[in-house]
């Protein structure tokens, strides 16, 4: 077993979770809907994940700001003043966030809101990587248009769910492959399909969306919306373009560059990360390299 390297601990965070109290949470959500003929089309609804609550320190609240006309930090939104994720080499922690209720995001610790994270994604609970935190607040990778955005949550104002991961997937498009890490010990790499030079896969920092399946299709049992979206198409058959982790039905497609912008994985790579026993959660930071 290969070793990957382990994140640094926060000190924050630490302190944070011994001052918060802790409870289970779970919800449901949506669809995206692709034509036969679109390019490595991303569709489908599956929900349910379980969480763990964390409750806001015992401070006064802040002034939750109007969140009317506000736009969406979804697959399908596009939040054009959100700060740009400035790590993008390092692959976060593993602690994610859930919210509980539709919340404001902001440009800034005590700063103006600029979106509204909603508490579902394509049909699975909305979980997000945290990237970085200051007391009180979070910072976490969004699903919206720009690639790389990022934002920031109040912890003092709603209540979000929170856990942590393990599990880290690393695609490296040179090489053609994907790997999956789970306590920093190497699981299973598998030779995978990326996207051509006139459609590549974006690189930089994501993460697992979603995990959604659809009777209407034949390329892949399962797929996996990621947290970024086509540079090259802004839709793929009426969709937002979302860039996923899916099978294909003939094994060509694997060692080179052969999709549109998703990653092509072999049927066994779809196994291990269903395993009913110990599935990729969702949530789980991405990087492509």
């Amino acid at each position: 077993m290969s070793e990957m390297p382990r994140p640094t601990p926060n000190r924050w965070r630490v302190l944070a979770l011994w001052l918060a109290g802790i409870a289970l949470v779970g919800t449901a959500g949506a669809l995206l809907a692709p034509s036969p003929t679109a390019p490595d089309p991303v569709r489908g609804a599956e929900p349910v994940e379980l969480g763990v609550e964390l409750h806001a320190p015992a401070v006064a609240p802040r002034a939750v700001p109007n969140l009317t006309g506000l736009p969406e930090a979804s697959t399908f939104g596009t939040v054009a003043t959100a700060p740009q994720d400035m790590t993008a080499e390092e692959v976060p922690d593993g602690q994610l966030v859930h919210p509980t209720e539709p919340v404001p995001v902001f440009d800034q610790p005590g700063g103006a809101a600029i979106a509204v994270l909603p508490t579902t994604q394509l049909g699975s609970d909305t979980w997000v990587p945290v990237i970085a935190d200051e007391p009180g607040w979070v910072q976490v990778l969004l699903p919206s248009r720009p690639n790389g955005s990022t934002g920031w949550l109040s912890t003092q104002d709603s209540t979000l769910a929170i856990r942590s991961t393990t599990d880290r997937i690393v695609i490296d498009r040179a090489a053609f492959r994907l790997t999956l890490y789970r306590n920093h010990q190497q699981i299973g790499t598998w030779s995978v399909g990326v996207g051509t030079p006139a459609a590549p896969t974006p690189a930089g920092r994501t993460f697992v969306l979603a995990s959604m399946t659809d009777a209407k299709q034949t390329f892949s049992p399962v797929i996996f919306p990621l947290g970024i979206h086509s540079t090259t198409y802004s839709t793929y058959g009426g969709g937002p373009g979302t860039t996923g982790i899916h099978g294909w039905p003939t094994t060509d497609v694997f060692g080179r560059p052969s999709s549109d912008g998703c990653i092509r994985v072999p049927a066994d790579a779809l196994a291990t990360f269903t395993n009913p026993v110990d599935p990729v959660p969702i949530g789980t930071p991405v990087l492509i390299r």
